[in-house]
């Protein structure tokens, strides 16, 4: 199965990868994640610190090497806000007869019924939902399945911050995201 992981990933963490590796273990074998960075997500309209490819290099960088995760730039060419149904449909015009799981952390779970055209979702996606620190898993019709993933609390907020006041991010990242964030000095 194809999954779609989205998200600002402003920075990438291992906890992002944490998760993705799970969810391709939980959702059998030959399933592949792809990282959907958002050009611009409607329910977090603060600007991202980083360019949308400068993300998208980011999570290059760290999935290098895991046959199973790749980087999805769909998104970064069409109209922001950053829709998830307009990216599904581009997503089904483009790969036409592929079905995706659309994977969700259960924060983002929260608020599917304000996400803009809700209800095409169903025809489009799968939706799969996991545990986050701090956020229990909402009760939804449209959520078809649930998958444990281990869980940890660092968020890309957190490593932002972290490099504000100068602190290392050393294991946080994986260490060519923090050579990249280093020799570009994003987010100081």
């Amino acid at each position: 199965m194809n999954a779609l992981f989205g998200g600002s990933f402003d920075p990438v963490h291992v906890a992002h990868l944490i998760v993705a590796e799970a969810a391709a273990d939980a959702l059998g074998n030959g399933s592949s994640i792809r990282f959907l960075p958002a050009r611009e997500q409607p329910f977090k309209r603060a600007a991202h610190q980083a360019t949308a490819e400068q993300r998208a290099e980011m999570l290059d960088l760290a999935v290098a090497g895991n046959p199973r995760l790749g980087v999805e730039r769909v998104e970064l060419g069409l109209p922001t806000p950053s829709y998830t149904v307009r990216t599904l449909r581009a997503l089904a015009e483009r790969e036409q007869g592929n079905r995706f799981a659309l994977l969700l952390g259960a924060d983002a779970a929260r608020d599917l019924a304000a996400w803009w055209e809700v209800e095409a979702l169903p025809g489009l996606a799968d939706i799969v939902v996991f545990a986050r620190p701090g956020a229990t898993v909402p009760r939804h019709p449209l959520i078809s399945r649930v998958i444990p993933v281990p869980t940890i609390d660092l968020s890309a907020t957190q490593v932002r911050e972290r490099l504000k006041q100068g602190r290392s991010i050393r294991y946080l990242v994986p260490e060519p995201v923090r050579e990249y964030i280093a020799a570009r000095g994003l987010y100081r």
